[in-house]
């Protein structure tokens, strides 16, 4: 599985769209799960961005979609070892978000095989493990 750029810088907007609780409060996380081409198939929201994941995993275990090795994983706030290891145990092989990975979110997300991307706001992201799945940039 590998994920053109563009549509990386695309996700934050579309799961923005899609958080309704947020959008009244101000003052929830949010997770969701795209298609590799971007498409929204799920999200959840919650007071802690750990929940969110346990919600959106949860739903998948029970509609039988496990793994979810064709997801790219978007999560709302920062991207700690633990949402890393559920999405490693759930499958998933590309894990964004919009803050600051921790360290050991790299060192788990290096060590499982994990695609990390941090800091994906507007045009811009880093990417902290197994880059070979993000696209190169389209020269022009």
């Amino acid at each position: 599985m590998r994920v053109d750029p563009d549509v990386l810088r695309a996700l934050p907007d579309r799961l923005r769209s899609r958080q309704s609780v947020f959008a009244e409060t101000g003052g929830l996380h949010a997770a969701a799960l795209f298609s590799m081409h971007g498409e929204l198939a799920h999200v959840r929201e919650d007071i802690g961005r750990h929940n969110a994941l346990d919600k959106l995993v949860g739903r998948a275990l029970l509609a039988d979609d496990m793994p979810l090795s064709d997801s790219v994983l978007l999560v709302s706030g920062r991207a700690g070892f633990e949402i890393v290891q559920k999405a490693f145990a759930a499958g998933v092989p590309i894990v964004a978000s919009v803050s600051a990975p921790s360290s050991l979110a790299v060192e788990l997300a290096e060590a499982g095989g994990v695609t990390l991307v941090g800091f994906l706001r507007g045009r811009r992201f880093n990417v902290y493990s197994h880059s070979g799945r993000v696209l190169p940039e389209a020269r022009g």
